[in-house]
């Protein structure tokens, strides 16, 4: 878990994307439809860096620790499924 706190000024255009369902300080829920974006994008050999980035969401606000949680947590669940 990240330990990056969003602020209201980075809440409020992550809540404006169509891949997110849900956002508090604390933490951010992403879409199904994003999951299997990334999936896909991910399995074609694309870094999750990018990835973020060409669905329109701000990295830096991300951070890079909750870009590679979310990638070894979505890997994971796609080889169990």
């Amino acid at each position: 878990m990240s330990h990056k706190l969003f602020n209201k000024k980075e809440i409020k255009p992550l809540i404006a994307s169509p891949f997110v369902k849900n956002i508090s300080e604390k933490g951010i829920t992403y879409t199904d439809e994003f999951k299997r974006i990334f999936i896909a994008e991910y399995e074609k050999g694309k870094l999750p860096r990018q990835i973020f980035e060409e669905c329109g969401f701000d990295v830096e606000s991300l951070g890079m620790d909750r870009m590679h949680s979310a990638t070894k947590r979505w890997r994971s669940a796609y080889r169990r499924d």
